[in-house]
């Protein structure tokens, strides 16, 4: 998660082809988790173009499968390995500092800019729900498995929270209220607000992803994502509406989350300023 770094660098697909070969099975997941990375990073970004977003989205599809497969196919199972993806993922967000957005958005007042992120953000979760909706449709055309659409699901689910805990991220920097700690804490805290749909609570320091995030908030988040899996189940619909049903939910949702964070934010916000 980066705090002051543009996004600039990681929104071409083509600049995270080039990885090195792993020499043994320790290596290649450490490679797989460090692709999957920088793949949702790349997915979060404003500006990328729908035929890049299908490109990272393909490139994710490839990392989830790397990664295995097994408990795919186990709803509950299923929701406790993409809890533990998004666990992963969550620090390579990158999340732009009050600064940079400043810099970006120049001469927007707190609440303009941060109903810009929200259209931003909103646009980026139909991209990617338009995006999955098309490869779904070309997996349909081709003789389907029934192997690839759990996992495109999960790409799909992964990539929408990703792009989302970065818009958290962001609206607290815009409200004066940024989420401190280390790069595990601030991370686990962005999972938190994201599972519970509002602004972050503050947590101890010093502890990582995994402390903090203990059976209830697991659960919790696993909750969340299942409620956010069903939704992608759109993404099947048959040719391109899949497409369409799965961008505009993709939207609605987004927005009803930046909604609901900003106003949490700006509560906490005249809080402090009251005294």
């Amino acid at each position: 998660m980066s705090g002051t770094d543009d996004t600039a660098g990681t929104n071409d697909p083509r600049a995270l082809e080039q990885t090195t070969a792993p020499t043994d099975s320790s290596q290649e997941l450490t490679a797989v988790d460090a692709r999957l990375g920088e793949t949702v990073a790349a997915l979060t970004a404003d500006d990328l173009e729908p035929a890049g977003r299908r490109q990272l989205l393909g490139r994710l599809v490839g990392d989830i499968r790397r990664r295995g497969l097994g408990q795919m196919f186990k709803p509950k199972a299923a929701m406790r390995w993409m809890s533990d993806v998004v666990t992963d993922v969550a620090p390579h967000v990158p999340v732009r500092d009050v600064e940079t957005l400043r810099r970006h958005f120049p001469g927007l007042s707190d609440d303009d800019l941060a109903d810009r992120l929200i259209r931003n953000a909103a646009r980026s979760t139909a991209g990617v729900g338009a995006a999955g909706g098309g490869v779904a449709a070309v997996e349909w055309v081709a003789p389907p498995t029934l192997l690839t659409a759990p996992i495109l699901l999960a790409a799909e689910t992964v990539a929408v929270v990703a792009v989302e805990l970065k818009l958290i991220g962001e609206l607290h920097e815009i409200y004066g209220l940024p989420i401190r700690g280390g790069l595990g804490q601030r991370a686990a805290q962005l999972i938190q607000a994201w599972s519970q749909q509002r602004g972050v609570n503050p947590l101890l320091p010093g502890v990582g992803v995994a402390s903090v995030l203990g059976t209830a908030a697991r659960k919790e988040l696993q909750g969340t994502l299942l409620k956010r899996f069903g939704r992608n189940l759109t993404t099947l619909g048959p040719l391109l509406t899949g497409a369409a049903v799965a961008g505009y939910l993709n939207r609605r949702a987004t927005k009803s989350l930046g909604e609901h964070v900003k106003k949490d934010l700006r509560r906490g916000r005249q809080k402090i300023i009251d005294g």
